[in-house]
């Protein structure tokens, strides 16, 4: 394969990737990883780095939309962002001491069971009227916005900051380890511990995930592990499908939104123990 085919078709990969990370919030990582290790056989360090662009290009296409159409808790993403930036510093220094079999493995079993929780979450759509958490109702975390799909304006309470906030830790943390996009846990943080409606949830993660890759991609940076090659097409290719799944997420339901990330769990759950496996 000569160099231009690789590039064209590695921005084919990352145009689809894109439409898919917009839609359920996890970044485009999750699709670039896999094709860059397995199909390609790059190091998993330089795709990790190309991935952590990708996550910064999701975010970049799908984050401005969502933002415009009221659908992300701003609030909430700036809050919770204090612990999932932390977390990916910490994971980015991380990467040279920890074994990344036994991480694969834990990863694996926690997306598994969010996949299951998530699913068994499908049909009780009734959100909170009332939050007794203090911390959501001192800074006003609460909110609302119009769902296309359903026709009316959905208002919301948030509770379960202080479980959200751990959560958001380890995904920032998973995120800088892993490379695949801290969305796989931060969108299950939102939906079952703090209540969030699941079109709020995947708007608020593609508006966090850029912040997250972005403190831990000047780290990969540094070490050399992000080339332009690999990134630039990328970068654009994820730039676009964002934002073109950016334009389909208020027209499908709610339920069909879970549906598909509970899909993608399961292959990413079964994708990571296979890694720390074989």
């Amino acid at each position: 394969m000569t160099p231009l085919d690789f590039v064209i078709l590695l921005f084919l990969i990352s145009i689809a990737a894109g439409i898919l990370g917009s839609l359920v919030g996890l970044g485009g990582g999750v699709v670039v990883v896999p094709v860059l290790t397995l199909l390609f056989h790059i190091d998993i360090r330089l795709a990790i780095g190309a991935s952590i662009v990708s996550v910064i290009a999701t975010s970049s296409g799908a984050a401005a939309a969502y933002v415009r159409e009221r659908m992300t808790n701003l609030r909430a993403g700036m809050f919770l962002e204090i612990a999932t930036t932390t977390g990916a510093i910490t994971g980015a220094y991380l990467t040279t001491i920890l074994p990344a079999r036994g991480l694969f493995i834990l990863f694996a079993v926690v997306l598994g069971y969010s996949a299951v929780a998530m699913y068994r979450k499908r049909h009780s759509a009734a959100l909170l009227t009332v939050s007794h958490d203090r911390i959501a109702n001192r800074l006003n975390l609460h909110g609302s916005y119009y769902d296309d799909a359903e026709q009316k304006e959905i208002s919301y309470k948030v509770t379960g900051t202080k479980a959200g906030l751990s959560i958001m830790y380890v995904a920032g943390m998973v995120s800088a380890l892993l490379g695949i996009g801290s969305g796989a846990l931060k969108v299950p943080a939102m939906d079952l511990a703090m209540h969030l409606p699941m079109k709020v949830s995947t708007a608020t993660s593609n508006f966090m995930i850029g912040v997250t890759a972005a403190a831990s991609a000047g780290v990969y940076f540094a070490r050399g592990q992000i080339d332009p090659i690999m990134a630039a097409p990328v970068a654009a290719g994820v730039l676009g499908g964002a934002t073109f799944g950016s334009r389909i997420l208020g027209r499908l339901e709610s339920k069909t939104v879970r549906l598909v990330f509970v899909i993608v769990l399961i292959v990413i759950s079964l994708e990571m123990l296979q890694r720390g496996v074989l």
